[in-house]
């Protein structure tokens, strides 16, 4: 008679420390970014512009908007209710999801054969790099995109490695759909990914029923915003082509574009992920994973030719960084603390890094008095890039719309409170621009329950309509001269003007309570439409 015997596979005691140093890193990074946030509210940074939008599309749920996917208003929804609406509060889930990615970069890299030193150097130049900081810092869809890109590539790695079954095509569909939902550029990395695949021998694991599987998962989930966006006659598009057609955004050629890319995820590391791209291309020190080399090089040329903003490339770098920790591991192998797998085996390099870190920081990351930064940033040389073709002031754009938004809501709280009871009843609050009507539908509403819903033209706002506003009486801020106005009213009441110092140029406007339009001057709600 025979016994019959189970096979005990031995714990992976690799995966166990990798995971473990993983979640210090994320630990660490959620807690900087906690600080951050906290540090920059004292010294009067309020919320971002965009932030007010995204709080205001969680309010008015839907499967697309007219200049973003739907998630980052599930985010800022989900935001809302499980912690509130105040600065740090709206952050959480962005510096979350900042941690997400720091912890992926060191599983990524364990996943591609790297120990506990490659682990380290990779999270940690993640870590100090400007452009992860500043994307993390706030409400936004871009804090998000590394993890679900990460996410996919880890899949396909383990896979690869056959850690994972090919029923995992699953868990990528699932990862990809959520990501097109989050940023359509996650489009031109799938993209890139297949591409990369399908010109190396790793183009065995597209052929199969998983994988078609997972691919019908991911247009299925992401079905309904682009039945949102035919339904709405496609406003993402005509979004797209205005700022075109309006030269909205800076263009920069592939030199400038190139560059751009140092200046994002700081010089020193260029050390790092350029090795890291090498590596790839090269597989020697990182075995079968040329694709994700060159999933690298396709989707920076797609990104070049598009003429897209240099922080586009963002959520393709964890897994770069990754590989660069493991060629730095391989070159050094012979060294003391890389035998001994130290945590921090490149005590030279992280220490620039750091050091370097530490001087660009003010750059990502409000952490100087306005005043002070200017000085500093002059000292120093310092530049931050011009994503818009917009005026900018002393500040840079991304630090400047955090200022004015008080004052502007405080002034048309109080004309509101002003009116005479019937006039309150019908008066709307009319703004230009979303940022406008963000404030006003969050810290106006704090100030004044009973204030009415904001009114804008801009993007999502338009589609929102004009909850019934007659436009007979307005409290409205407007770029407009009171003469200019009394052609649209018969009753111009100029009652403030916005000149915060460190606000963008152009919310420099005049604050009005206009009353009896003009009958010639009728108000038709497609005229107002600004997709920008």
């Amino acid at each position: 008679m025979t016994t019959p015997s189970t096979i005990v596979r031995p714990a992976d005691t690799t995966l166990r420390r990798a995971l473990t140093l993983a979640a210090g890193f994320a630990l660490v990074r959620l807690l900087f970014q906690f600080v951050l946030t906290l540090w920059s509210s004292h010294l009067g940074y309020g919320y971002f512009r965009d932030e007010f939008y995204y709080i205001a599309c969680g309010r008015h749920l839907a499967w697309g908007y007219v200049d973003h996917g739907p998630i980052v208003a599930v985010q800022a929804r989900i935001g809302e209710l499980l912690f509130g609406t105040s600065v740090f509060a709206i952050r959480i889930l962005s510096a979350f999801a900042g941690a997400l990615t720091i912890g992926i970069t060191g599983i990524i890299a364990w996943a591609l054969g790297g120990r506990r030193p490659a682990q380290a150097l990779a999270m940690f130049g993640m870590f100090i790099s400007p452009q992860f900081i500043g994307s993390d810092g706030y409400l936004s869809m871009n804090s998000w995109e590394a993890v679900f890109w990460m996410a996919c590539t880890l899949i396909v790695i383990l896979m690869l490695r056959g850690r994972l079954s090919e029923r995992w095509w699953i868990f990528f569909g699932i990862c990809a759909g959520i990501g097109l939902l989050n940023k359509p550029s996650m489009t031109f990395f799938l993209v890139a990914v297949g591409v990369g695949l399908l010109c190396t021998a790793q183009r065995r694991i597209l052929f199969s029923r998983w994988t078609a599987l997972g691919i019908v998962l991911m247009f299925f989930i992401a079905l309904p915003n682009v039945l949102w966006q035919m339904h709405n006659h496609w406003p993402t598009l005509e979004f797209l082509r205005n700022g075109v057609k309006q030269h909205k955004n800076v263009i920069l050629n592939p030199l400038q574009f190139f560059l751009a890319q140092f200046n994002a995820i700081h010089p020193v590391n260029a050390l790092l992920w350029i090795t890291g791209i090498v590596a790839l291309l090269r597989a020697r020190s990182i075995k079968d994973m040329r694709w994700l080399g060159l999933t690298y090089v396709f989707f920076y040329v797609i990104m070049d030719a598009l003429h897209a903003k240099d922080y586009y490339l963002q959520g393709i770098y964890p897994a770069i960084f990754a590989a660069g920790g493991i060629a730095w591991e391989h070159r050094f192998a012979n060294s003391r603390s890389v035998a001994r797998e130290r945590i921090f085996a490149f005590p030279i390099f992280e220490s620039v890094l750091f050091i370097t870190g530490l001087l660009v920081l003010p750059m990502s990351s409000p952490i100087l008095a306005p005043a002070t930064w200017v000085r500093y940033t002059k000292a120093l040389h310092l530049r931050g890039d011009k994503m818009e073709n917009s005026e900018t002031g002393p500040l840079p754009q991304f630090y400047a719309d955090r200022f004015g938004w008080n004052e502007m809501v405080g002034t048309m709280v109080a004309a509101y409170r002003s009116l005479p009871p019937d006039e309150r009843a019908r008066a709307c609050i009319y703004t230009t621009n979303y940022g406008e009507a963000g404030a006003m539908d969050l810290l106006g509403k704090k100030m004044e329950p009973s204030l009415p819903p904001a009114i804008a033209g801009q993007n999502s706002y338009w589609m929102w309509g004009t909850h019934g506003c007659t436009f007979d009486v307005v409290i409205g801020v407007i770029d407009a001269t009171p003469a200019e106005m009394l052609e649209r009213y018969e009753s111009v009441q100029l009652i403030g003007h916005l000149d915060n110092p460190y606000a963008m140029p152009f919310e420099h406007k005049n604050i009005f309570i206009l009353r009896h339009r003009r009958p010639d001057h009728k108000v038709v709600w497609e005229d107002f439409k600004f997709y920008f």
